[in-house]
């Protein structure tokens, strides 16, 4: 390890002040009791590049060791890949660690052989089937929080969520989330079964949330699960104006990885860094605590590939905000600051969050 990786691993473990690791929260008035942090799976099978199989399964691993409990993955992640690597890791994980996991399953996009999205379906039969397939892949008989991926503008949501909650009632999902909605299709959702929790994009750079969607949530005792907490590594503080994105790595396709956003990204995250340096912390660890700080009923989910990108991301649960360190993160990175949407125009069309 060179001197300049000593220095930056000393950064990303040192501790400021120790938070017992119990202090979980709990996913709106309904849902299940989880560890602060939430294990992202997606990109150990799909999206940014080849993942090291085993290196990933190690990750899963030792995020359940660190007492992570959230798994979060989606049944069109590589086509079932992603689902078939948790089921890898829980088989030969601990019993212990095993029994602590809790299982998030995203459904519902439609895939085509060389990889292409060609929609999503939430018809009742659908779901159904979704759900078998995922059982199946999963080695589990229960799905803990079962959500379609986007809303599927063929089929009112009562319906899909209607036959989540029928799988509720015969036990083979425990909760219902939703992702990626709008503050009305939220309240339709939740006037048809308990919602336990929403899954979204939040962050420094992506707080549109914060207007109607979030306080409509927590009108509802709906939790938040926030993905995309480093904006797919953009404000990791490990991304480069230089670096070269491998064939087919969705950031090749973002907006906000693009030529001049790319830069002026890029610059929020050097003033950022300013602030984490000025903590002894790194920018990752700054800004997934400043997510944890946005409230006690919001769990970030963090999308580690290896083990020293989760142990980096597990400081932040140590990594505690002063009002002061609060002030000169919003000086350093505005809300709405940030250059360029956060998907490519086609798929913004599909997000009911957007509209």
């Amino acid at each position: 390890m060179t001197t300049n990786e000593n220095t930056q691993h000393t950064r990303n473990t040192r501790q400021t002040q120790t938070v017992p690791t119990a202090h979980h929260r709990t996913l709106g008035t309904t849902g299940p009791t989880v560890h602060p942090l939430g294990l992202g799976c997606m990109g150990m099978s799909a999206l940014y590049g080849e993942a090291d199989r085993s290196e990933s399964i190690a990750t899963i691993h030792a995020a359940l060791d660190a007492g992570v409990t959230l798994l979060d993955t989606g049944d069109f992640y590589g086509m079932g890949h992603n689902e078939l690597l948790i089921n890898e890791a829980l088989r030969t994980a601990p019993a212990a660690a095993r029994d602590q996991a809790l299982t998030s399953v995203k459904f519902g996009a439609l895939r085509t052989v060389e990889g292409g999205f060609t929609g999503y379906d939430g018809r009742p039969a659908a779901v159904k089937n979704f759900l078998a397939y995922s059982l199946q892949r999963l080695g589990r008989d229960h799905i803990d929080i079962y959500r379609i991926a986007r809303v599927d503008p063929d089929v009112p949501i009562e319906e899909t969520v209607g036959a989540i909650a029928e799988a509720v009632q015969a036990g083979h999902v425990r909760h219902i989330g939703m992702s990626e909605v709008g503050a009305d299709t939220l309240r339709r959702a939740a006037a048809v079964a308990p919602i336990s929790d929403l899954q979204i994009e939040y962050s420094l750079i992506s707080r549109g949330i914060e207007e109607e969607i979030l306080p409509t949530a927590r009108e509802l005792g709906i939790g938040i699960t926030a993905y995309g907490v480093l904006s797919r590594g953009l404000i990791s503080g490990h991304f480069t104006r230089d670096r070269t994105l491998a064939p087919g790595d969705f950031r090749g396709m973002s907006p906000r990885f693009q030529g001049d956003n790319l830069d002026r990204n890029l610059d929020l995250v050097d003033a950022l860094r300013k602030v984490a340096d000025d903590k002894g912390v790194s920018v990752a660890q700054t800004a997934i605590a400043w997510v944890l700080s946005r409230g006690e009923d919001i769990v970030p989910l963090v999308g580690a590939r290896r083990r020293d990108r989760l142990t980096e991301a597990l400081g932040a649960l140590d990594t505690v905000l002063t009002p002061a360190d609060l002030a000169a993160i919003e000086a350093a990175v505005p809300a709405g600051a940030a250059a360029g949407e956060r998907y490519p125009a086609a798929q913004m069309a599909h997000l009911d969050s957007e509209h």
